[in-house]
């Protein structure tokens, strides 16, 4: 029950959001009142404050997203029962003349159903005027029709009966085919129709934007409210539901994270009598929290294959998402890094000023959970109807952030893959997102459901500090030694992000290397990867700078990674005639392929595959190689790998 608390908390702190619309990606969302949904309307009608209509219009689909009252039972509907939105809904339950207009309905008539509802909450004390008007309008069971005469909203045959689908033959009637047909998935029958209110003396807002019809339905429907009961996510008396809201990822969500609807006597497998007995959660509470996770995954939840990834703070709603790269942090401050020192020193005390601000933002006040908790919740379906909680953690927040601080100085790396304000590419020194780690150990082509289990098992090393998988080391490994099977851009991406993940697990071994050069490191992995970096550096020199293709060491990586001894043997034969060419230019590299090579034991040069180390050599010295101020040579060979 605790990510419920946590939600309703969320809901609590941010009344002052509620009904207030927003945008995001071209979409508008809000924070839903308590009794209310979302539904996509295709048609808009508009009452005169007499209740006559007035016009009507077909709504395009980037303004279809409509706030609309309702009840337990029309919250939950399914199949063919009927239970009526209180306000706006189907043609088959608003329009009156729906049978005579060749409307089919089995059983009761969904109209009855409707008006009655809606003649309660227009008689009761707390109807608004604008629920008045709609319900004096639709009292005269007139809308197909109005809607067929006003500019052909609707579209009939010649039988006067609505059209099911569009087809040719109805182009004698409709010179142009009708609009509603390019809004309609189905049938004109399952068109949603929202009502407004008209004024010509006085701007209304629109009825599903009104604070006050909120607070009118709200008033209403809580006296009908059912029976109370413990609330287990409160701990108080209060009117309970058994019926929870669909629609949490988008309006077409049908999948529920609370539901237990069969009593056939399967679903409870004889540990309980009724659902209530497993959990009995409060309509008010189950509506704010519903409500709250709707809003923020509107708002900045990071959905992939519907599976969705959601970080929030109760006070501060926006913290740092530990699916990011540290450039995400502080896009200014962390590039620096990398210009003052190459040190997890330093990007940990960069990391530490971007993350001041987020602990400024999340609450000072001593003990206050509400303030300082930091909730992170994974969602997804496994079927259309059913949601499952995957992931779900509420820290306090000194804990994320010492956390999240400690993941991205422990893997850290230098990337060169990310671009600044102005479009430009920069270096910066941190940890990668864990979508690009999912990209690097599985190639771009890899589907949603693979990267979004990446990056869900990715999660725990961040936030609780577990060890990376073995699995996902080896096979960035794997790939950030195959060079040759990508693009050279796509490789150096991988190459920087694998030594990230290898260098963060060996430093959970107490065995980490780090960016910097270490000269005097034995290993033999390590060293055969700087070998096999200066021969890579020594032949792209001796290339020169039209050349553009791969040199030997990174054609033979892959095979020099499994059977070093054997393939440097190819390798340096290989590296004779740029030696040649070269001369005495040649002769810096040459001199470091001795020193590397002095250091190995006399038993480490073999033929047994390398580990990871290699890649973390390879990637440090060409580093040095390519930074080095002293060598003229080394830095045209930096400029000549760039442009390629």
């Amino acid at each position: 029950m605790s990510w419920l608390l946590s939600l309703y908390e969320t809901y609590e702190s941010n009344l002052d959001s509620v009904g207030e619309v927003a945008l995001r990606n071209g979409r508008e969302y809000t924070l839903l009142p308590v009794s209310h949904t979302t539904q996509n309307a295709h048609i808009e009608v508009l009452i005169t404050e007499e209740g006559e209509f007035h016009s009507a219009r077909i709504i395009d689909k980037s303004d279809a997203s409509t706030v609309i009252p309702c009840t337990e039972k029309s919250a939950s509907r399914a199949g063919s029962v009927i239970a009526p939105y209180p306000l706006h809904d189907k043609l088959s339950y608003v329009a009156g003349d729906f049978v005579v207009f060749g409307g089919k309905v089995k059983g009761e008539e969904p109209f009855e159903t409707y008006i009655h509802e809606l003649q309660l909450w227009a008689e009761s004390p707390y109807a608004h005027f604008k629920v008045k008007s709609v319900y004096r309008y639709l009292s005269k069971r007139t809308l197909i029709r109005d809607l067929v005469a006003y500019r052909q909203t609707l579209a009939v045959d010649e039988h006067n009966h609505l059209i099911d689908k569009w087809d040719k033959k109805y182009d004698v009637l409709y010179p142009e085919k009708p609009a509603i047909f390019g809004v309609v998935a189905g049938e004109q029958t399952s068109a949603f129709v929202r009502f407004d209110v008209y004024s010509p003396e006085r701007h209304l807002t629109a009825v599903w934007k009104d604070q006050d019809m909120f607070d009118s339905f709200i008033a209403y429907y809580q006296e009908r409210l059912g029976a109370e009961d413990i609330c287990y996510v409160k701990g108080k008396s209060l009117p309970s539901t058994d019926r929870h809201a669909n629609k949490i990822r988008n309006a077409a969500d049908k999948a529920k994270l609370i539901s237990a609807n069969d009593t056939t006597g399967f679903t409870f497998r004889g540990r309980f009598v009724q659902s209530k007995d497993a959990a009995c959660i409060s309509y008010e509470v189950s509506q704010k929290a519903h409500n709250a996770l709707k809003w923020l995954i509107n708002r900045q939840g990071k959905t992939i294959d519907d599976r969705v990834f959601l970080v929030w703070g109760n006070e501060s709603l926006y913290i740092p998402d530990p699916s990011e790269d540290t450039f995400a942090l502080d896009p200014e401050a962390i590039p620096d890094v990398i210009r003052k020192s190459n040190t997890n020193e330093a990007l940990a005390h960069e990391v530490a000023k971007a993350l001041d601000g987020y602990k400024n933002k999340l609450g000072d006040k001593k003990g206050d959970q509400l303030q300082s908790a930091v909730n992170i919740l994974v969602l997804d379906s496994a079927t259309t109807g059913r949601m499952a909680v995957l992931y779900f953690r509420n820290l306090n927040k000194e804990l994320y952030l010492d956390r999240l601080a400690r993941w991205h100085v422990s893997c850290a790396w230098l990337h060169r893959y990310r671009k600044n304000a102005q479009n430009e590419f920069v270096a910066f020194y941190g940890a990668p997102a864990t979508k690009d780690i999912a990209y690097a150990a599985y190639g771009p082509r890899a589907g949603d459901k693979v990267v979004k289990g990446l990056m869900e098992r990715m999660l725990p090393c961040i936030v609780d500090g577990t060890r990376v998988p073995m699995d996902i080391v080896t096979s960035v490994s794997n790939r950030a030694s195959n060079p040759v099977a990508m693009e050279s851009w796509e490789w150096e991406k991988t190459l920087s992000i694998a030594c990230a993940v290898i260098n963060k697990h060996l430093t959970d071994r107490q065995e980490g290397i780090g960016l910097a050069l270490e000269e005097n490191n034995d290993d033999r992995s390590y060293l055969f990867g700087r070998l096999l970096a200066v021969a890579d550096v020594l032949e792209r020199r001796g290339l020169g700078k039209e050349e553009k293709r791969a040199t030997n060491a990174i054609r033979y990586m892959n095979a020099f990674s499994k059977h070093p001894e054997r393939t440097w043997r190819v390798i340096q034969e290989g590296l004779q005639p740029y030696q040649a060419r070269l001369g005495r230019d040649a002769t810096y590299w040459t001199k470091i392929i001795d020193e590397i090579g002095f250091k190995f034991k006399t038993d480490d040069f073999n033929n047994k595959p390398l580990s990871g180390k290699y890649l973390l050599g390879f990637y440090s010295q060409r580093h040095v190689l390519y930074q080095s101020k002293n060598q003229d040579t080394a830095a045209e060979a930096e400029a000549s790998h760039n442009e390629e």
